[in-house]
């Protein structure tokens, strides 16, 4: 397929499992999240690796902040003071490399990563998703909303984000067995749906296995909404401990920046207009993935 003179959005990696790497400490509960806190100009490094790899969009790493985590894991006192870290790590990497990327603002799952039955009620969705955009909103370009594995998630977590004015791109999670399923077992094309209702400028699909991001793409392809993907580099996984750690999860060793961008590159001959990594996906395969659409002909969107 001649994909030339497409547009095409290059999103950054897995922030946590790169920290993982970097960092001597343990990994805690609080994932990502607990860097703020103790070593930040990490993030910044991170931050700037996938920018020299060609990302033209990073998240800022507020992924695990949220108040339900931090009352649980953390400090629920810190949330302001955490996300104003985690925003100037962004805007620090940005800044010294002189180049015009975009930061995105992160509104992730409240509780836990793949467990639908601990999302909260609406009612507190929406105000805790209410909090975490005035956290962020003066201080990014847009808003991605992520691994969301409810239909519910979808359309709450978007509506809160709007009144912002901001873009917002919301990401599903899907089953890695099924994926023309959320996590929760809903159609993937009805967490969709509720996402644009509310707002959505994107549907994408994060945090779930190639394969099954492939056959997520095939379903939202069909709505004729912007889309996008950033699949994972772990071995498939089922439910996940709200109290675990990075440790448990198990990365594939058959993922490396080759093998990925392959996947990468046949979304986008699918439609989508924004790529990415998400765990497990480092700096080389977003370095890998640039590399492959200039080999293409395709203009990246923002840089």
């Amino acid at each position: 397929m001649n994909l030339s003179g497409r547009v095409v959005v290059l999103l950054d990696g897995g922030m946590g499992q790169e920290l993982r790497k970097r960092r001597a400490a343990a990994p805690t509960p609080l994932w990502s999240g607990q860097v703020m806190a103790d070593e930040p100009e990490l993030v910044t490094a991170v931050h700037r690796d996938f920018i020299e790899a060609g990302a033209g969009v990073i998240t800022a790493n507020t992924y695990a902040l949220t108040p339900e985590r931090l009352a649980r894991d953390g400090d629920p006192a810190r949330l302001g003071e955490l996300h104003r870290r985690a925003l100037d790590a962004a805007h620090a990497a940005r800044d010294t490399s002189g180049r015009a990327v975009r930061i995105a603002g992160c509104l992730g799952p409240l509780v836990a990563s793949y467990r639908p039955d601990l999302v909260p009620d609406t009612d507190t969705c929406a105000a805790s998703y209410r909090r975490l955009v005035d956290a962020q909103a003066a201080r990014v370009d847009l808003f991605i909303a992520e691994t969301l594995s409810t239909v519910r998630e979808a359309g709450v977590a978007t509506a809160a984000a709007r009144p912002a004015g901001l873009e917002v791109w919301t990401s599903l999670t899907v089953r890695d067995d099924d994926g023309t399923r959320l996590r929760s077992g809903e159609p993937v094309r009805d967490g969709a749906a509720a996402a644009l209702d509310a707002g959505a400028s994107a549907v994408l699909i994060n945090c779930s296995i190639p394969e099954a991001v492939t056959r997520a793409v095939g379903e939202i392809a069909t709505l004729g909404c912007p889309f996008g993907a950033y699949a994972n580099g772990f071995e498939p996984e089922g439910e996940l401990r709200p109290d675990g750690t990075v440790d448990d999860l198990a990365a594939r060793t058959d993922l490396g920046p080759g093998p990925y961008a392959d996947h990468a590159m046949g979304w986008i001959e699918a439609g989508a207009a924004i790529v990415g990594g998400c765990c497990e996906v480092g700096p080389a395969h977003i370095a890998e993935l640039a590399r492959r659409l200039d080999q293409a002909g395709i203009t990246p969107a923002g840089r």
